[in-house]
């Protein structure tokens, strides 16, 4: 007969335990030799020139050494998890080495008698415990029903012959059988005393628990879209956007993200009397706000201070992290901007998000000068650089220079000299080359209906055959982040036929354009390759 089996739930519980517990260790002890081991080409924190000495430091110090784990909710969470199950795991250990052999059917245990003990010791043994879990006695007790049952069938294993035989023969008085089966829980569940709790932790778990877990996972999962960006975030992105949106606005549409509308709340008076000194700096320079919500008030105001490279004068360091939280979120944040402007079908919206991109990269804004990507280049440095003979409008005019004929760092020590001179080598200078075809085409003609292929070939001429593009410099960016280019194909009518942004890091590579030819006519086209 079946059996509450306390053994048999130690081996189920160990199984289902090392089902989390092994892989979850695993984790953890990868994740610590990430904070510990990594190298800093892995997490991005290269100086390349002096000016990202800062930035790789502060990558260092956010990214090594056992306390940025426990920054980690997600970690802490499941460590604790991880480290109670363990300590469960090793107590169930401990109770299947006492008592581990999974149960079976010894009519001596049962009777709680010595083995081997004789027929008058048996009978008395009986005796006891059958009056003591009779069911007259112990009406509606499941156990003592049980456990009634059991002394009966034990003293009869060991009382009839043939019962005994069987029992000796195959651990069974019933005889041969062919499959011992018990409950693989513990006796614990079976005691009348412990029912309301074994209820109650049912209920907790089944009704509590697993669905709140089940709704926080929907609920969360539910509001993310393409790039992990908020479904809210694009339906935003589709109000604010539109074929006539400038520059000067994208900061503010930025900052009414969904992803920042919880953190960037003011909660106290001294939360806005901070955010009005970071006004300050940034006012006579920022287009009149559009929207007066004090979250997107916040968060214009906090990019603003970024592009215009005044963030260092921030007091408040809550403001300070508040800042960064944005610019992590920025790349893709605008990447889901482009996109937007892709199912809008506007060109010319997508180009300045590209662009809005690139300065939100570099610390820098609408009107000003290229020459500010240069290292320790400031407005003095900009203005020698652009005035008197020799002058230059842009870094692309002053990298064709000889080193000896370029201005503006007459005060910069030989370290900041070469610090210019690395980051001009570093400037991306590519050649495009296109070349347009019809797959498997008997003639060089097109026809309506067509698979026509653009065939766009870049070829970065400052990098050396073999070599990668590495990471953008950009020591203003807090954060890591990879050289790609975005290849626009658009008619002249603003209309865009593809966009896709390459993150390809080859020294040449090649990008393919497919679109159905239009009908007979002809056609102009533009081809835009942007920086991100």
């Amino acid at each position: 007969m079946l059996q509450y089996d306390n053994s048999a739930f130690y081996f189920f519980a160990l199984s289902f335990i090392t089902i989390y517990v092994v892989p979850s260790w695993i984790s953890i002890f990868n994740r610590v030799m990430s904070v510990t081991f990594v190298k800093d080409e892995a997490i991005g924190a290269i100086s390349r020139t002096s000016a990202e000495k800062a930035k790789a430091e502060e990558l260092k110090k956010e990214s090594k050494g056992l306390a940025t784990l426990m920054k980690s909710k997600g970690f802490v969470i499941n460590f604790i998890i991880t480290l109670v199950l363990t300590v469960i795991f090793i107590w169930l250990l401990v109770s299947v080495s006492t008592d581990g052999e999974v149960n079976s059917f010894d009519p001596f245990a049962i009777l709680e008698i010595d083995s081997g003990s004789d027929d008058k010791a048996i009978k008395k043994a009986f005796r006891s415990l059958s009056l003591k879990y009779h069911p007259d006695k112990n009406p509606g007790d499941r156990a003592a029903e049980a456990k009634f049952m059991m002394v009966a069938k034990a003293y009869e294993a060991l009382t009839d012959a043939e019962a005994r035989e069987n029992w000796e023969k195959f651990g069974n008085p019933d005889g041969k059988q062919s499959l011992e089966v018990s409950i693989g829980l513990p006796e614990f569940f079976l005691d009348t005393a412990n029912r309301n709790l074994v209820l109650m932790i049912y209920l907790i778990f089944m009704v509590g628990v697993i669905p709140f877990c089940v709704y926080s996972y929907y609920s969360d999962s539910s509001k993310y879209g393409e790039k992990d960006v908020m479904y809210d975030t694009y339906s935003w992105y589709h109000y604010a956007l539109g074929e006539h949106t400038l520059m000067k606005s994208l900061p503010e549409i930025l900052a009414g993200s969904a992803e920042f509308r919880k953190h960037n709340v003011p909660k106290t008076a001294e939360d806005k009397k901070n955010i009005d000194q970071v006004m300050s700096l940034v006012k006579t320079k920022m287009q009149k706000p559009k929207y007066s919500h004090p979250v997107v008030v916040k968060g214009n105001v906090l990019m603003h201070s970024h592009l215009l490279r005044v963030a260092k004068q921030i007091q408040s360091p809550q403001l300070v992290d508040d800042l960064k939280y944005m610019l992590r979120l920025s790349t893709s944040l605008i990447d889901a901007m482009i996109s937007v402007c892709q199912h809008q079908d506007n060109l010319q919206t997508a180009i300045t998000c590209i662009e809005f991109g690139q300065y939100v990269t570099q610390g820098m804004w609408a009107k000003d000068s290229s020459l500010l990507q240069l290292p320790h280049f400031t407005e003095e440095e900009v203005k020698h650089a652009e005035k008197g003979k020799g002058k230059v409008g842009s870094i692309v005019e002053y990298r064709a220079l000889e080193d000896d004929q370029k201005k503006g760092m007459a005060d910069f020590s030989e370290e900041q000299k070469q610090d210019v001179f690395k980051y001009l080598k570093m400037l991306p200078d590519v050649t495009v080359d296109t070349k347009v075809f019809v797959d498997d085409d008997e003639d060089d003609k097109v026809y309506e209906g067509d698979l026509c292929t653009i065939r766009v070939t870049l070829t970065r001429n400052n990098l050396e055959k073999g070599e990668k593009a590495g990471l953008v410099h950009a020591p203003l960016f807090p954060f890591p982040k990879q050289e790609a280019w975005w290849i626009i194909l658009g008619t002249k009518e603003g209309k865009i036929v593809h966009i896709e942004k390459v993150g390809n890091p080859s020294r040449i590579v090649e990008h393919n354009i497919k679109f159905l030819a239009p009908r007979v006519g002809e056609y102009d086209f533009d081809l835009y390759v942007k920086s991100n």
